[in-house]
């Protein structure tokens, strides 16, 4: 079985050392990190973001590695600027100061165009906008076959959602939700389930909602798993960001491994299970309101079950995959005994302030998480 490369790219938010608030320095702290780090730290929508991407590698220990030196040099970065990076999928506690928009002519045309979802009446940029996610690329595959293998993940992204789970605070409050990111991404055209769509559909798809202004471009193309338009990969953009950084590795190890076995089925033809378009909505949110704590629809069936079972489930499904590299199954098997018992990062977030009583000592965890994992 072909050993398929895996990178990350993960979004961070900044938050002040003092008030933990969403502070707008990513212009300073990514000039600062560049230094040392290049084109592998860069600018995200908000000022109050920054986001980190990692070398395509074959091994998860290379993985982890590199994932942990590009948080510590952005975390030295964000000290140097009396803040700090935060890997949650929301900010836990409002700004203080409004947020801006990072000063470059898409950033800027993006906001123009899309104003409601991203500034309020008086010019203002909305505070419920800044989300951060995990991105997970697979390949190296070609547009026709990121397509074919997106068709056959569609059923079990909603497991790996429910896995990554990391936002249930957002502006002060328990949302109720174990990713409320999730609910405030969606809220941007064409977020979700990718459609069942061949490469010639893809291409014509895709020029039509540019043509009539429903993206800006092809690099708006949300959709929950996608063939990425600037690499050869399958891009999984679904996860909330993670301070633990063994379930991020975890999430990417499981999404690799998933995608190499299942790859094995698209070169031989097997058609894709598809689930009803309603029936995976209604799964992707399950993922977002309960996570690893509720249900979740089985990609094959449709019926209900634990989410616990799901993700044990997925595992065994991408078990071919996982014994191809390394010893990743051994390892899979361990960080999920591992979260199974501890809880996600939701309960984790949760469990912080049940201790402390305040969404302060949250964040002060969560930034500890980040750049001390």
């Amino acid at each position: 079985m072909k050993i398929l490369t895996m990178g990350v790219e993960e979004e961070f938010v900044l938050v002040d050392r003092v008030t933990r608030t969403p502070v707008n320095r990513a212009p300073e702290v990514i000039r600062r990190a560049q230094r040392e780090l290049g084109e592998q730290v860069q600018a995200e929508f908000f000022n109050a973001q920054i986001e980190i991407c990692t070398a395509p590698t074959a091994s998860r220990g290379h993985l982890r590695e590199e994932l942990s030196w590009l948080r510590t040099v952005v975390g030295t970065a964000a000290r140097d600027e009396r803040c700090m990076p935060v890997a949650c999928g929301t900010p836990v506690l409002s700004p203080e100061s409004p947020l801006t928009i990072t000063d470059t002519d898409r950033y800027r045309l993006m906001a123009r165009r899309f104003a409601p979802l991203v500034t309020r009446r008086d010019g203002t940029a909305r505070d419920d906008g800044l989300v951060c996610g995990c991105h997970v690329h697979v390949g190296t595959l070609d547009r026709e076959r990121a397509l074919a293998l997106a068709m056959h993940m569609r059923p079990w992204l909603p497991v790996l959602q429910a896995l990554a789970g990391n936002s249930p605070y957002a502006g002060c409050r328990d949302t109720g939700y174990e990713s409320w990111r999730s609910v405030e991404h969606a809220r941007w055209p064409t977020v979700g389930p990718t459609p069942v769509l061949d490469e010639p559909q893809y291409l014509a798809h895709v020029a039509r909602l540019v043509a009539d202004g429903t993206l800006l471009d092809n690099r708006m193309v949300y959709w929950h798993a996608r063939p990425s338009e600037h690499v050869p990969t399958l891009e999984i953009r679904l996860a909330d960001t993670n301070a633990d950084l063994d379930t991020v590795v975890l999430l990417a190890i499981l999404a690799r491994g998933l995608a190499a076995t299942l790859l094995t089925r698209v070169e031989s033809s097997v058609p894709p299970p598809l689930m009803a378009g309603a029936r995976l909505l209604q799964a992707h949110r399950l993922a977002a309101v309960q996570g690893l704590t509720g249900m979740g629809l089985d990609p094959v069936d449709g019926r209900e079950r634990p989410a616990t079972a799901l993700l044990d489930e997925l595992i065994e499904v991408a078990r071919p995959g996982l014994t191809a590299a390394d010893d990743d199954l051994a390892w899979v098997r361990d960080q999920w005994e591992r979260i199974r018992t501890d809880g996600g990062g939701a309960a984790r977030q949760r469990a912080v302030y049940r201790r402390h009583g305040r969404l302060s000592a949250v964040v002060d965890s969560l930034a500890t998480a980040t750049v001390g994992g």
